[in-house]
């Protein structure tokens, strides 16, 4: 996909980022592992910077907000939205839990988090001035959201009653997982995956990387540590790693689908 110009369509995961307790080692981690540059933080946004690839927005970073010492770190994925007040009040109508309500962050736009009723935190984003990543599916940037739902029927309802998303199931024995799709998408835009027990309720991402097993050794020599090694599969290369603080992540090395 590359370059993309504009807002995200409603339901699409549009932007990620993550709070972590020592800015420069995590800035560090991820350019090694990923080719990153960052914005200079500002004190009016807490010290949030953002990641760039080839100068385009791809991620956001920041210190921790008073009093989020010692929470556990992870990525946040954000949904976009063109109506943040209404999606949350869908949100709450279809049993999910407001965890921070919405609230506009000057012109860039406006954001909420929330969590599903099977326990999985997500945000949303309400595009103004800042649409989310202006990069995709190239190395350096996102390249797959999903979530991972305590209850596989729930999610899909919740996310349907909330975004519209319909479905190309893809279960297989043992295993719940579906494509979702965005009202008028004209391709999956994410995942949704059953129950785990190695994997609680959560949203994740996934990182395209030129090259998966060189990006896992570079994760391995700056801090980080590999949660399943390098596999292929019908969509390319992928592996899970964690970053510096133990937030898991994924690297992949996408094939070039034809027709």
């Amino acid at each position: 996909m590359g370059v993309h110009e504009g807002s995200w369509a409603p339901g699409t995961p549009c932007w990620v980022d993550i709070s972590v307790p020592d800015l420069a080692r995590s800035q560090a981690f991820y350019a090694a592992v990923l080719g990153w540059e960052f914005t200079e933080g500002t004190e009016e946004f807490g010290g949030y910077t953002t990641a760039l690839v080839n100068g385009r927005g791809a991620a956001g970073m920041a210190p921790p907000m008073n009093g989020e010492g010692g929470a556990p770190t992870f990525w946040t994925v954000y949904l976009a939205t063109a109506d943040s007040a209404a999606t949350e009040a869908a949100i709450a109508a279809a049993g999910g839990q407001v965890i921070a309500p919405t609230m506009t962050l000057g012109d860039l736009g406006a954001m909420g988090i929330y969590a599903d009723p099977t326990g999985a935190v997500f945000g949303t984003w309400q595009s103004g001035s800042h649409t989310g990543y202006d990069v995709a599916n190239e190395p350096g940037a996102v390249a797959w959201c999903e979530a991972a739902v305590g209850d596989f029927d729930a999610g899909k309802s919740f996310y349907t009653d909330v975004f519209g998303y319909s479905y190309l199931d893809m279960s297989g024995p043992g295993a719940a997982y579906a494509m979702f799709s965005v009202p008028d998408g004209d391709r999956p835009a994410g995942g949704l995956s059953g129950p785990s027990p190695d994997r609680p309720p959560s949203w994740s991402v996934t990182f395209e990387t030129d090259g998966v097993d060189a990006a896992v050794a570079r994760a391995q020599a700056n801090g980080g540590a590999v949660l399943r090694e390098p596999f292929d599969f019908q969509y390319g290369r992928l592996a899970l790693v964690s970053g510096p603080d133990g937030e898991p992540f994924g690297l992949m090395t996408s094939v070039v689908m034809s027709g």
